[in-house]
Parts: structure tokens; sequence; C-alpha cells
């Protein structure tokens, strides 16, 4: 059973597509929110959820006060998930996109995002990681002091960071290990 952990609407279930997907348990979700806690970047913030599944990760960010959610995926089941659990949860400011993760990052959003999921599945190409990566590095693509989290199987290669770029943290949870990356902040003089 896959539920959100904190907030509006923490404690509620939520529907799981029927295969194609790996669910982040509900441990990572905590864990991962914990650190995004101390970095400060989910109030308010603008989420995108790329590879979303269920949508755990971006709905567990609307429920934790996130201003905005787009969850993109381009399997038409997940897709369909995605919008019941927006539903049944009644959280606000969450739009499910029908869409490949490397067309949908090529266009620049309105207003930049401030948090960025990518949980691909594992077979996914480490290639195909770094272009999205890429892509989130265009000017105007991510706020500064966006934080992108990227979870991928242990036995993966650490992503290769776009120039400018810093890993923040990284973490492993058993198959599970999780990068956090992001621009690199100017000091101050």
């Amino acid at each position: 059973m896959t539920r959100i952990v904190a907030g509006t609407a923490g404690g509620r279930t939520l529907a799981v597509p029927p295969r194609g997907t790996r669910p982040t348990s509900e441990r990572v979700r905590e864990a991962i929110f914990s650190r995004l806690d101390h970095y400060d970047v989910v109030q308010g913030a603008v989420v995108l959820d790329l590879f979303a599944g269920s949508g755990a990760l971006g709905l567990e960010a609307a429920s934790r006060g996130a201003a905005a959610v787009t969850l993109v995926d381009t399997a038409r089941g997940a897709v369909e998930v995605c919008r019941r659990n927006v539903e049944s949860l009644g959280v606000s400011g969450v739009r499910v996109v029908t869409d490949r993760a490397e067309r949908f990052v090529a266009t620049l959003p309105l207003v930049p995002w401030d948090l960025v999921f990518i949980d691909p599945p594992y077979d996914l190409p480490e290639v195909a990681v770094d272009g999205l990566l890429a892509a989130l590095a265009e000017p105007g693509a991510v706020a500064d002091g966006a934080v992108v989290v990227v979870e991928r199987s242990k036995r993966s290669t650490p992503p290769t960071l776009p120039v400018g770029w810093e890993t923040l943290a990284h973490k492993d949870y058993g198959e599970t290990s999780v990068w956090y990356v992001g621009p690199e902040l100017d000091e101050p003089a």
C-alpha cells in the first residue's frame, strides 16, 4: 500500500499503476522530504515530477505545501492513476501531463521549477538522466536554489552534472540511491 506520509493529505492512500512502475517506498519518501525540509524548498514551491507513476512524490510535495505541481508520465495507465489520485486527495494546484520527460523539459516553464523529481525506471540509461539534467540547466528552467532529486538504482553511476551544478547530498536506501543536485549558488562577497 502506498500512502502520503505527511501534510494535509497525510495518511491517505494512493492508487498505484498495476505494472510498469516502481513506486518510491514510504521510508525513502519520508527521508527525501526530511532532507527537502532541511533545504526549505517544499513550502510554496513550483514542483515538477518526471516519470510520475502514481504521482506519490509530487503529491507528497502538494500535501506538504507546494504551490504548484506538475506530474509527467508517458504511460497512459500511470497518467490515469495520477488523475484519480489527484481527485481522491482533493489537492489543488496539481496538473497531470501525458508526455515524454525529455520532450516536456525541452520547453522552458513559465515559472522556473523550485523542486524537480527525476525517478525513472532503473533500466533507463544514465545518458538519458544526464540529458534531463542538461535540459534543466538551461537558463529559466529552474530557480536559484532549486533542488533536483534523482532516484536511481544503487548500481547506477552517479549522474553527470551540468557545468555550474553541484551535488548537495547523496544517500543510499537499500537498492535505491538518491542524489540531491542543483545549480551552484553564488557565495556572497
